[in-house]
């Protein structure tokens, strides 16, 4: 139940009734008439611009078509009143009885209400997280994680069939990194005093892995050059770290459904397949790039390479996928990995990036359309910085990383429930403080507690009610006299729980699950703030001493909060807590 849709769908049809008396011409489109909430409360409830999209087509004063279809309009039963503002705005009120309908609906639907069809089953593949696999993941991954975790199942609620997916960075210099520095805690487990020198990793997650080989091998490995060992460690070293992260993901909640290596791309023809097809396209080509401005990348050569025609979809300028020794730059393999993606028939791809790859974006892009012939779009959202802070000092480093905080530093400190909400409390794009103190205080100020508290609310007046002897099932609460929530504030929290279909499907739209977690926060806000008043307005608490019917309907409304609560942290990857301490 999509109330906003439903009265767009009301307006609509009162527009084909103003076509058929001959009020306005045959053949309008009616595609970009909107219904809204409009931006001043007190103007309505919802605000329809369909006077002024259809004036011009129809050759009429907005407000002559906004009259006629006022008119109209208020035949319905759910349309109390419909008032023209300015130049033909429509400014719509609603019935009590229409709100009072809502909290009914999500009581027979459950947690079911506001899922909707707008994705018609399309297959959107949403790559996350992908760290490199050379150690745990740290706290920017972190964010990712969230993120990415959050969009997937918002865009399954929305009605998208939608696979997670992690890209294994496993065949660039840094696993050869990773494998040295196994190598070094081997030796280690053998007795042997080590140094870790400038780009080796020195974090102590590598001293059971340096463990684990010499378990394994012995000392067969022990004053051999790298030519006997580096294959064969290299391939024990990236398994561990894919263990340790699946478990770091584990510790977070987020499950993938496929892992992806970028190692099967090489020597199997897959990346040379990828730029054939741009090649048969008229796209690769051999050339000497200009300078670039600033700081040279490191695919840049002043010498002539195989570059990929970018720019001819939409980049600054062209890419290298081959160096001048014929080697592959670091675009080629992704280019191979995004034409898998492709081929395997997605309708839509999103990539979650670190704000450090912002650089990438456009060459990533140009690289889709021209694979999929502008036919599979490729959304990349970038995660910026979360900086860590406890007792108002930035918090320490982890030993255990060596250079980072890691995810489990995190969720060991808050847990993963406030760890996944806080991460999404700011938009992907902005910068987000993440404060260990303010994260645990139960203030309004923090918004995980203060939506938490909410839904604890309502469990302990469900409890009060049942030791009452009111029936609290969903089935007998849906069947309750719910004209009897009349109050205004009552009537406000029925209107923010009727917000939440359209808030998924705009949320899904376009990709942003933070205005998940923000809707949340405001219909916690709107539920305390009707508690409160209960405090100093008797009958407006949900428990009404000797009125059975009076305290279901009442009790009616708060459970369907909870149902929408309940719902909304789901797709956040949050448990609702029964109960606070």
């Amino acid at each position: 139940m999509n109330l906003f849709a439903e009265i767009r769908d009301v307006v609509i049809n009162a527009l084909d009734q103003l076509v058929a008396q001959g009020h306005l011409p045959q053949g309008l489109d009616f595609a970009n008439v909107a219904v809204e909430p409009p931006r001043d409360p007190l103007h309505g409830d919802m605000a329809t611009n369909a006077a002024m999209v259809l004036a011009k087509p129809a050759g009429q004063k907005p407000r002559d078509i906004a009259d006629h279809l006022a008119a109209l309009l208020v035949k319905d039963d759910r349309i109390d009143v419909a008032e023209v503002a300015g130049p033909g705005f429509l400014n719509m009120r609603l019935s009590a009885t229409c709100w009072q309908a809502v909290v009914g609906r999500v009581l027979t639907d459950g947690t079911g209400f506001g899922r909707s069809d707008m994705g018609q089953g399309k297959r959107v593949n949403v790559e996350y997280v992908s760290a490199n696999p050379t150690g745990p993941l740290h706290v920017g991954h972190t964010r990712g994680a969230v993120f990415g975790d959050a969009l997937a199942s918002l865009l399954d609620y929305a009605g998208y069939d939608v696979t997670r997916e992690y890209y294994i960075n496993d065949g660039g210099a840094q696993v050869d990194v990773l494998a040295r520095s196994v190598y070094l805690r081997y030796l280690e487990a053998h007795g042997q005093e080590v140094a870790f020198e400038d780009g080796t990793y020195p974090g102590d997650y590598l001293i059971p892995v340096g463990q684990a080989l010499k378990e394994k091998v012995g000392d067969a490995f022990v004053g051999k050059g790298e030519q006997f060992w580096l294959a064969e460690v290299r391939e024990f070293a990236t398994a561990a770290m894919m263990d340790l992260i699946r478990q770091d993901l584990a510790q977070l909640g987020v499950k993938m459904d496929r892992f992806f290596s970028e190692k099967s791309l090489y020597g199997t023809g897959r990346i040379e397949a990828a730029i054939e097809s741009l090649r048969a396209k008229g796209l690769i080509y051999r050339g000497v790039l200009e300078p670039p401005k600033g700081k040279t990348p490191e695919d840049w050569e002043p010498r002539e390479q195989t570059l990929f025609k970018s720019t001819a979809h939409g980049d600054d300028v062209d890419r290298p996928i081959q160096k001048s020794d014929d080697s592959w730059t670091y675009f080629a393999p992704d280019i191979a990995y995004h034409f898998d993606k492709v081929e395997r028939g997605y309708d839509l791809l999103i990539d979650v990036f670190g704000a450090d790859h912002g650089g990438y974006v456009k060459r990533m892009k140009a690289a889709v359309s021209a694979l999929s012939d502008g036919q599979t779009p490729l959304d990349i959202k970038l995660t910026q910085l979360v900086k860590l802070f406890k007792n108002g000092e930035p918090f320490k480093m982890s030993k255990r990383a060596g250079t980072f905080v890691t995810l489990r530093d995190v969720v060991d400190q808050v847990g993963p429930d406030v760890t996944r909400f806080v991460m999404l409390t700011r938009k992907n794009d902005a910068n987000l403080d993440f404060d260990f103190d303010k994260v645990l205080e139960q203030s309004r100020e923090n918004p995980v507690f203060y939506v938490q508290y909410a839904n604890a609310r309502v469990n302990s007046v469900l409890r009060r009610a049942q030791e009452a002897g009111v029936r609290v099932s969903d089935a007998d609460l849906a069947a309750a006299d719910l004209s009897k929530l009349a109050h205004d504030a009552e009537i406000t929290l029925a209107r923010k729980i009727a917000e939440w279909p359209r808030l998924v499907e705009i949320a899904a739209r376009t990709n942003e699950p933070h205005r998940v977690a923000f809707y949340l926060y405001e219909l916690a806000s709107d539920f305390h703030g009707l508690w409160n008043k209960g405090n100093d307005v008797p009958q407006l608490r949900f428990v009404q001493d000797g009125d059975a019917a009076t305290t279901q309907s009442k009790i009616a409304l708060a459970r369907a909060v909870s149902v929408v609560i309940s719902a909304g942290l789901g797709i956040l990857g949050v448990k609702p807590a029964e109960e606070l301490r």
